[in-house]
């Protein structure tokens, strides 16, 4: 007989099996539970306790001028949190507690636009949440507020011990505000990605590269550890020049107020003849208020018929062809002219035309008639011919404008059938492509075709920036750059400079001209197509343009200038050829260079006295001014990271004497240093200053050497 009984055991297994199955659904629920309600939790522990490859932004490069001022630059910006759930672990709750009236009122002080209870109520609300993540204001602050806020009761302490913690982001901020805004571009400011301009075409170059750190909890206490340090992005040196894009935008600015004008549109663009440099460029739009902002770079992306400033190039293609002569002459009537059923008309037909003009005389009186007339006669049979000279002059050059939506121009070429019959071309298409109209160029095409006549018929790329800097060094230039060594014959080339100066001197184009110097150009009285509404459906819209060069014997600058207005007055010469007159005058008037020696007399000081501050930007104004300073650099650093000391005269020689380095936690000592040192100094101490008076400082409220507090606030006094 067997000793099991299985009366007993069965029981026994059957609990433990029971037990087991109920502690196997438990691991079971507990699972499902992790994985789905709990999820979160977990993963945020996780997240608290390590975080591996974490990008870390660089700091975006600067855009400058072409003599290195500042055009955008990044500055810190920051949105600051609290984590409640790190100030209760260190067991600084009761402290915030007691200490929340006093915070409250700092942030009123701070941001006065919300009351103290609602500062309050706000971070009681983040309190009693326990929130990790709680924003304590919901836009970006500045770094002089940012110190502010971090120098509060409980926000002082450190972040692990108060929960206080923040995002810090690289804002961009343009110096001289709106001047080329659409030409240096602009920044998606909550994305810190490049929206335009400049900024886009060389974001890649800009942005830098980003370095990676991992976080590891150590002791409490949350360690980033860098695998791969951020690079800095590079500054790129544009061609602009600020002075000169200053005195362009308030030239066409004025002009499109007046009310005689009331422009929709203006633009600007002034180019160095002998390297295609960009040292202005405009774009201004009327906007719903009355007010003109840049909205869109109309310079490089409007495809717009040229209307009278393209007969410069049709009587250039018919001289290199010699066809005519300078003394060939052509019948006008009385300024209407039948042209295969449709009708040529001057802009005096009303008042009986110009009848019989010289070659010369169609320019200078802009006779669509007589222009028109002539370029038919000779290229009615061949009108490839025609375009083709037109093609060759550089009107349809593709230059690749480095900013986004530019476009190139569109001349259509005639092109013919199988059966010898012209499929894009009508009778009439050619006369009127002569005077402007049947294609589309842009203002910055135009501009590079002048351009090309003032430098003896060399096309210049048009260049916006000429090198990309890195750390002070040059890692990439960009010099100008020749598209065609001549875009027509030479004879050709001083005709047509004879001729467009002789438009200024004696034609439609005298508001252009100055009294003080030579200027060519010609200008330009378009409609303006509305698409599948024609020229005629309601007011008439008029692109009113005049192109040109100065001094017409030595050629410096080009010009162009558009303004799209609607209604009459509409005259080229005498709206945008005011614009051209005011920038040239105003250009040349800078440029003006006098002898030192011209303003000496026995009064004179011919050793100058400079303030103590940057000696890099001390030795660049005086070496500018002709002064050799004995230890500088001849001007060759205006823009390094400072040097500090002032300027000795011993005799008839400047010698620098440098002062030590500033101590970072120390107040500096900046008297007799300008403002701009001074503040410079001051601030990136984290001391906020309060100026007054003006000249140079002779007395600072915290004595230099003292211990450098959040907060902290200091008085120059100036004279």
């Amino acid at each position: 007989m067997s000793k099991f009984d299985s009366n007993k055991v069965m029981p026994r297994y059957s609990i433990i099996a029971i037990i087991m199955s109920l502690i196997a659904v438990a691991i079971i629920a507990k699972m499902t539970y992790t994985m789905t309600a709990g999820r979160a939790y977990w993963l945020e522990v996780a997240a608290s306790q390590k975080k591996d490859s974490v990008n870390v932004p660089p700091t975006r490069g600067n855009i400058l001028s072409c003599n290195g001022q500042l055009m955008a630059s990044s500055l810190p910006e920051f949105k600051v949190y609290m984590d409640f759930n790190a100030l209760k672990e260190a067991g600084n709750d009761t402290a915030f507690i007691d200490s929340i009236n006093y915070i409250s009122k700092g942030l009123n002080d701070i941001f006065p636009e919300k009351s103290a209870a609602y500062f309050k109520q706000h971070l009681l609300k983040g309190y009693h949440k326990t929130s990790k993540h709680w924003l304590i204001w919901n836009e970006r602050i500045d770094y002089n507020t940012f110190k502010e806020i971090q120098s509060l009761p409980i926000f002082r302490l450190s972040k692990y011990k108060s929960g206080f913690h923040w995002d810090k982001f690289n804002a961009r901020r343009r110096p001289f505000g709106s001047l080329a805004q659409r030409t240096i571009g602009d920044m998606f400011g909550a994305k810190d990605t490049a929206r335009c301009g400049l900024e886009l075409s060389y974001d890649s170059i800009l942005r830098g590269t980003n370095g990676i750190i991992h976080r590891r909890k150590v002791r409490n206490k949350f360690l980033d550890i860098t695998d791969t340090a951020p690079i800095d992005g590079s500054d790129i040196i544009t061609t602009i020049d600020v002075s000169i894009q200053d005195l362009a935008e308030r030239a066409l600015l004025e002009e499109l107020k007046k009310p005689t004008v009331n422009g929709n549109v203006g633009v600007a663009i002034v180019m160095e003849v002998a390297t295609g440099d960009i040292k202005a460029i405009v774009n201004l739009d009327k906007c719903a208020n009355g007010e003109y902002k840049e909205v869109k770079n109309h310079a490089v992306s409007d495809l717009l018929e040229p209307g009278s400033v393209f007969k410069t190039a049709s009587i250039m293609t018919i001289l290199d062809d010699e066809l005519v002569d300078t003394m060939y002459t052509v019948e006008t009537g009385a300024g209407v002219w039948k042209m295969y059923g449709r009708d040529m008309k001057d802009h005096n037909w009303t008042r009986g035309g110009y009848g019989t003009l010289t070659l010369p005389w169609t320019l200078k009186y802009s006779s669509n008639v007589g222009v028109s007339r002539i370029i038919d006669t000779y290229y009615h049979a061949n009108p490839e011919k025609f375009v083709q000279g037109i093609y060759d002059l550089g009107l349809a050059t593709n230059f690749h404008i480095p900013i986004v939506g530019s476009t190139p121009a569109r001349i259509r070429m005639p092109h013919k059938n199988s059966h010898g019959q012209y499929d894009n071309w009508s009778a009439t298409a050619l006369p009127w492509m002569s005077i402007g109209y049947e294609t589309q160029i842009p203002p910055i095409s135009t501009l590079a075709f002048y351009n090309a006549i003032a430098n003896g018929g060399k096309l210049m790329q048009p260049r916006f920036v000429k090198q990309i800097v890195k750390d002070g060094k040059v890692v990439y230039d960009n010099p100008p750059k020749v598209i065609k060594e001549r875009i027509a014959k030479e004879r050709t080339i001083k005709e047509i400079t004879r001729i467009l100066t002789e438009v200024v001197s004696e034609g439609l184009g005298k508001k252009a001209g100055s009294d003080k110097f030579l200027v060519a150009g010609k200008t330009g009285t378009a409609q303006m197509s509305k698409g599948a509404l024609g020229y005629k459906n309601g007011a008439t819209n008029y692109l009113l343009s005049f192109a040109g060069f100065f001094p017409a014997d030595k050629p410096r600058y080009s010009c162009i200038v558009c303004i799209q207005k609607t209604g009459i007055p509409a005259s080229g010469g005498g709206m945008s050829g005011v614009v051209f007159h005011n920038i040239a005058e105003g250009i040349m008037a800078q440029s003006l260079k006098l002898n030192i020696t011209d303003a000496h007399d026995s009064s004179s000081v011919a050793i100058p006295t400079a303030k103590t501050g940057n000696l890099f930007a001390t030795d660049y104004v005086l070496s500018s001014l002709g002064f050799h300073i004995t230890n500088g650099w001849n001007g060759a650093y205006p823009f390094s990271n400072p040097i500090w000391g002032n300027t000795i005269k011993r005799g008839s020689s400047l010698t620098f004497q440098r002062n030590e380095t500033p101590k970072a936690h120390l107040v500096p000592n900046v008297n007799g240093m300008g403002a701009r040192d001074a503040v410079y100094l001051m601030e990136k101490h984290g001391i906020k200053v309060i100026i007054t008076g003006r000249g140079r400082v002779i007395q600072q409220s915290i004595a230099p050497g003292e211990k450098v507090k959040a907060g902290m606030k200091c008085e120059l006094k100036m004279s």
